[in-house]
């Protein structure tokens, strides 16, 4: 079967972020701010989820990562919405042939509680795609340096299709 014949690929992702030790970075994750909650290190607005998203999306169409494609060394990005990035790597696989199919994605953290906003975020998330986001929240119970609040890990999948 040659590369042309294909008709599917998948792509996966991990993304890890620490917690930020500016007291004025708000939390952001799947594009929803979290007020009052230490937000994550990172030049953009380092929503971890979003991150992990556009990475499967790249890799599944063959497009590299997120890292190549928005380069935390670029100015302009600095403190960029990361919904915006995800829209714009959704495009760059629809110019190279592909169509997101869609995308899971798993975070782990002990807080905040994203049940309240789980669907917002998968609304906004598969709006930027333009296909179904889905986001599934996993807790340590305390267990590491997660379950102490150090950071913020996300993990996710994507299906494209020609």
């Amino acid at each position: 079967m040659t590369s042309s014949e294909i008709r599917y690929r998948v792509g996966q992702a991990f993304d890890v972020h620490a917690r930020s030790d500016d007291p004025d970075r708000v939390l952001v994750l799947g594009g929803i701010a979290f007020p009052g909650e230490v937000g994550l290190k990172g030049h953009s607005d380092a929503d971890v989820i979003a991150h992990v998203c556009a990475d499967a999306l790249l890799s599944a169409a063959g497009l590299g990562d997120i890292g190549q494609m928005f380069p935390d060394t670029d100015p302009e990005l600095a403190g960029a919405d990361s919904v915006d990035l995800l829209r714009l790597a959704a495009e760059a696989v629809r110019e190279s042939g592909w169509s997101p199919g869609n995308i899971d994605c798993s975070v782990v953290l002990d807080q905040p509680a994203l049940a309240p906003v789980k669907f917002a975020m998968e609304s906004k998330l598969s709006g930027a795609v333009g296909a179904p986001v889905s986001v599934t929240g996993r807790r340590t119970e305390g267990v590491g340096a997660l379950g102490r609040g150090e950071g913020v890990v996300a993990w996710a999948v994507a299906l494209v299709a020609r």
